[in-house]
């Protein structure tokens, strides 16, 4: 699996570039703000179908411009296949495999697996819950069927609840229509969240122990405000049963109180809560062996090798961490933006591609 070709149309700072990558490492070197993340951010959108910048698609249009087009050519399922997403000023958003139109995101979702690491990652451990439910729920919209269906119609269903429960006078009988709705939504991403989180849980604990030496052992666990429960139909009905006990809660605050847009995970080492208590070393391990573990688990349950982005995360990592890394992504096709890239890291990288990107153009070095 990897990505043989890309060209964009009026995407970000770029007005036309068609440019052809290494299927082993691609290197993008320029100073800041000359388009090197917007190079991966479309490489990533052509195979996720959103930015993992924006969730404004009308932002991805160069100024001036009425639309932006990015078109890659890509090899997997054994064949050459292309994507292809249009996006007008009036935020409708178009997206083409092979030539044919799809209706459904996780069409691609399911074809194309990449990763993101960001230095927005490194900081997984310390950030705000919401950052740790996004990681969860970015790998399980690749690799399981309905997950992205499941979550789209928990978010539409929350939505619709919130809306309703800030009108001046509530029907407790239109109220439960849309509490049956969430808790049946609800129990499936809890489910297949907390199923993901106990295999992403045995990879880096065990990845972690490899990076610290063993001196620590990680524990990552999900933490639902819903008790999960091994059959999700009796999930559903013990978050149904939640809305009912929370219902006066949530009318007098005109917004919903639990479900899993509240949930987070407990990281810890050795027991110790590692976003309360945790150095920044320590909190830079732990989110390391987690985007680690995503790349094993996908391997494991696809039988692929993802496409990996490395945004200018090996500035966010020291010596040690960043040999880590870099030695752990043999067979994956990288794609690292770096102001520099020079050193014992440079010398370890495979051979490839080195592109100079100066103002939303792209010149190859090698």
């Amino acid at each position: 699996m990897f990505v043989k070709r890309i060209e964009l149309k009026d995407f970000r700072n770029y007005k036309d570039l068609d440019v052809s990558f290494n299927k082993n490492v691609n290197i993008f070197i320029g100073n800041n703000a000359q388009g090197k993340t917007n190079l991966l951010e479309s490489i990533y959108l052509n195979s996720m179908a959103r930015s993992f910048k924006t969730s404004k698609d009308k932002e991805l249009i160069r100024f001036g411009s009425d639309f932006c087009r990015m078109r890659t050519t890509a090899f997997f399922d054994d064949d050459e296949h292309t994507t292809e997403i249009v996006i007008t000023k009036d935020g409708k958003k178009g997206i083409k495999l092979d030539g044919v139109r799809i209706k459904k995101t996780s069409e691609l979702l399911e074809r194309i697996f990449i990763i993101i690491f960001s230095p927005e990652d490194m900081k997984i451990v310390k950030d705000e819950p919401e950052k740790r439910r996004k990681f969860i729920d970015r790998e399980l919209c690749q690799i399981k069927p309905g997950y992205y269906s499941d979550l789209s119609n928990y978010k539409r269903v929350l939505r619709q609840r919130n809306v309703y429960l800030k009108e001046s006078a509530i029907d407790i009988s239109i109220l439960d229509i849309w509490d049956h709705e969430l808790a049946r939504y609800g129990a499936k991403v809890i489910s297949r969240r907390d199923e993901f989180i106990l295999k992403i849980n045995d990879i880096s604990k065990e990845i972690h122990g490899s990076i610290s030496g063993g001196k620590e052992t990680l524990n990552v666990k999900y933490e639902a405000n819903v008790e999960k429960s091994a059959d999700p139909a009796d999930t559903e009905s013990v978050f149904y049963e939640k809305l009912l006990k929370t219902r006066d809660d949530d009318i007098r605050n005109r917004t919903t109180g639990i479900g899993p847009h509240k949930d987070d995970l407990k990281i810890s080492a050795d027991g110790v809560d590692l976003r309360k208590f945790g150095s920044q070393g320590q909190q830079r391990t732990a989110a390391l062996s987690l985007k680690l573990s995503e790349i094993k688990l996908i391997e494991d349950e696809m039988g692929e090798k993802p496409i990996l982005l490395l945004d200018d995360v090996l500035s966010e990592l020291d010596n040690d961490r960043q040999t880590y890394l870099i030695n752990s992504l043999g067979g994956n096709q990288l794609f690292i933006t770096t102001t520099d890239i020079s050193g014992k890291v440079a010398k370890s990288l495979p051979e490839g591609k080195i592109f100079k990107i100066n103002s939303g153009e792209v010149e190859i070095e090698i």
